[in-house]
């Protein structure tokens, strides 16, 4: 709910400042304003746009970001290893609901990806339903054999244990080893899956954009805050 109306700790908590035992302590480290009048009663209601700490807004309701993925990153809450969560301030790790990715990028698949705590839109938008426009840049293992265009953008081409054939992708050659793809759909791996299909094995691959969303202005590991709105 936007500019929600409820206690301090419950705000400090649910934005992952502190948990709602720690808030009375954190009210005397930072100067907790309402409407420019510093409280340290964390039980006091208020109005979320109203609440500024250290003179500065607090952290927006729902979060909504862009974060340009390095490779070695896995997108989970759970796995071992470099997580994805790492990459963001820790604080947002601690939020209720939780920051997740819409989707996933494999561990060693580079750039866009959106993380949010709206569950409507990453529901919304993790569906194979969905139809966001993704576009991937690829290095391949072997040169293109010439007709790889036509037969993505058909939409007859039918991965290993699909039912179902892909819908039409585009596919731009920068090289003979280097392509750009757009496909509309989400299938598990499916642009390695793609290319193997048709004899081939993708080397790297770097996702250049979802959705009206390009990372070519993010340096690697780096995110900033979109708005979003499905078009």
């Amino acid at each position: 709910m936007a500019n929600s109306y409820k206690r301090i700790d419950a705000h400090l908590s649910n934005l992952g400042y502190c948990t709602r035992s720690e808030a009375k302590k954190f009210l005397r480290i930072y100067e907790l304003c309402i409407k420019e009048k510093r409280v340290f009663d964390p039980s006091i209601k208020a109005y979320h746009d109203d609440i500024t700490i250290n003179k500065e807004a607090i952290d927006p309701e729902t979060i909504t970001i862009l974060l340009n993925k390095p490779a070695g990153f896995i997108c989970s809450h759970n796995d071992a290893g470099s997580l994805i969560y790492a990459l963001i301030p820790n604080r947002w790790n601690r939020r209720n609901p939780k920051i997740s990715t819409i989707g996933r990028l494999d561990v060693d698949t580079t750039g866009a990806i959106i993380l949010t705590d709206d569950g409507a839109l990453n529901h919304k938008l993790s569906s194979p339903k969905s139809d966001v426009l993704k576009i991937y840049e690829a290095t391949l293992a072997v040169p293109l054999k010439g007709d790889e265009a036509q037969i993505f953008s058909s939409g007859e081409l039918m991965l290993n244990g699909e039912t179902k054939s892909l819908l039409p992708a585009k596919l731009e050659v920068l090289s003979s080893t280097h392509v750009r793809l757009e496909i509309c759909e989400g299938k598990y791996h499916q642009v390695k899956r793609m290319f193997a299909a048709v004899g081939n094995r993708v080397l790297t691959l770097h996702r250049v954009k979802f959705d009206s969303f390009d990372v070519e202005d993010l340096e690697e590991g780096a995110y900033k805050f979109i708005s979003y709105e499905k078009k």
